[in-house]
């Protein structure tokens, strides 16, 4: 499983991918917005830090409005992925912008029905959201599946299935048991995967017993 950090934070970005855990990136206007900052130039600056796929999404939401502002941020960097929205100009802007080159990432996905389309339009990403659909009482890592199955009944169809609105750190292993290709996570999820409580409790009685032997090894 690839794994994509979900910010638009540069600074979080660099030091996240220092690490050589990070695959890519997604933003979206809401994202953006938090930073205060030009949308331009920080996808540029994150494609600069992330070799792998940086999903931008378009403001449009027509067909030609989606398209131009695609290849606008399609030109930014080789690495851009544009983001568009499952609609039906989504869809034909998808499309549209696949048949050129660019990598797209279809967004907003909350039934089966709507990623087969997207991977029948030739998308690189749909981007189903797990998290919105557990908040009004759904299953949303059962859209998960019912996705995977679907795509593997067709070789033909090769979009990547990317897990989207991860709220929690089972979330995340629960995409990668169904079988999803990427998930985007908050910075504080994806930190938060390295935690337990037991390796905690074993580190510090790792430290105590190696400080009663008086020893060090530099």
């Amino acid at each position: 499983m690839r794994f994509f950090v979900d910010t638009a934070d540069v600074a979080v970005i660099a030091d996240l991918a220092a690490t050589g855990l990070l695959d890519g990136v997604t933003t979206n206007p809401s994202l953006v917005a938090k930073v205060g900052r030009d949308f331009k130039t920080v996808v540029r600056e994150i494609c600069e830090v992330v070799p792998g796929p940086v999903s931008a999404e378009v403001a449009a939401t027509d067909y030609d409005g989606m398209v131009a502002e695609g290849r606008v941020l399609a030109a930014i960097a080789k690495n851009v992925c544009v983001k568009v929205p499952l609609t039906w100009d989504g869809l034909k802007a998808c499309r549209t912008l696949t048949t050129e080159g660019f990598m797209v990432n279809v967004t907003l996905c909350f039934s089966a029905s709507q990623a087969l389309l997207a991977a029948k339009a030739g998308a690189t990403f749909v981007s189903p959201f797990i998290g919105r659909l557990d908040d009004i009482g759904l299953d949303g890592m059962e859209l998960v599946r019912e996705i995977r199955a679907i795509y593997d009944n067709y070789a033909e169809l090769t979009t990547d299935i990317l897990a989207a609105s991860i709220r929690t750190v089972n979330h995340v292993k629960q995409a990668a048991m169904i079988g999803a290709d990427v998930v985007t996570v908050p910075p504080a999820i994806l930190q938060a995967l390295v935690k337990h409580p037991l390796t905690d409790q074993g580190l510090r009685q790792f430290v105590a017993d190696w400080e009663k032997t008086g020893q060090t090894i530099l």
